[in-house]
């Protein structure tokens, strides 16, 4: 954890950075074009954004402006709900390989767990991934029980879980389960949706190294083994989630955070969603 360029393994060797940048509810067009630029100047490498953001265009013109190769970048999309299944996950990956002007992806993953979908959208994924359209793919929002049962018939295990992480959401059962599997935990909305930023605990430990509240909990994920991708269409601040690289948390630190746990969630329960 020394530098914005660090990766993990995943479990089939495909080395994914731990720090990105998501761009959840980035406007297309200039917004995320300028956001996804910002990031790459910054010495970001990857970006993750989803069909349903509405935005792959536009992180494919900021790509293209950023002057960075591709293949020192890594992109992640999402495959939507409403595509969930075999022929039509086919189809919407197409259509996102062409919205994002990219041949081969780095990582698509399942946004949510459509109930009687996702094994079959599964099939097709693992055809993507089989074919070399895509370098792994994974699931987000899926709990245990959905993990379990989509493993009972993948050929293919998910790479990563991208899933709803932050001091207030801690997810330790779900976070032992994909150690245990080898399956890479992805923070999204890692900051709470903002709403832990003037929380005073984190605060006052970011007194203590001269970092922010974000920058505090940014720091915990890594040190959690977190894969962590902080939203911000704002340059300077785009930077300043990515300063975390010159201290460490102690581990009392570590567990005062960790404290903070209240199972409370800021986005929808995997198990309760209806979109």
């Amino acid at each position: 954890m020394n530098n914005l360029q660090d990766t993990v393994t995943l479990n089939n060797g495909v080395k994914m950075p731990q720090f990105g940048l998501g761009v959840w509810k980035a406007d297309n067009g200039e917004e995320v074009v300028n956001a996804v630029k910002s990031a790459i100047k910054a010495g970001y490498r990857s970006i993750d954004t989803a069909k349903a953001y509405n935005n792959e265009d536009g992180v494919a013109r900021g790509i293209a402006e950023s002057g960075i190769a591709r293949d020192e970048l890594f992109i992640t999309t999402k495959l939507w709900n409403a595509d969930q299944g075999y022929d039509s996950t086919l189809k919407a990956f197409d259509e996102s390989m062409k919205r994002l002007d990219l041949e081969t992806l780095d990582l698509y993953l399942i946004h949510w767990p459509v109930k009687g979908k996702y094994k079959d959208t599964w099939r097709a994924m693992e055809k993507l991934y089989r074919d070399g359209r895509v370098r792994a793919i994974g699931v987000s929002n899926f709990q245990i029980h959905h993990l379990k049962d989509l493993m009972s018939e993948a050929t293919v295990k998910p790479a990563v879980n991208q899933v709803e992480f932050h001091p207030q959401l801690t997810q330790e059962e779900l976070r032992t389960f994909c150690r245990e599997q080898e399956i890479q935990l992805e923070a999204w909305s890692p900051l709470g949706g903002g709403g832990l930023l003037d929380n005073e605990a984190l605060r006052a430990i970011g007194a203590e190294y001269g970092k922010s509240a974000a920058q505090v909990i940014l720091r915990w994920d890594l040190q959690h083994g977190i894969v962590t991708i902080p939203k911000s269409v704002h340059e300077q601040r785009i930077i300043e989630n990515a300063d975390i690289y010159d201290f460490e948390l102690s581990s009392d630190d570590m567990a005062r955070i960790d404290a903070l746990n209240e199972n409370k969630r800021t986005g929808a329960d995997p198990d309760n969603f209806n979109f």
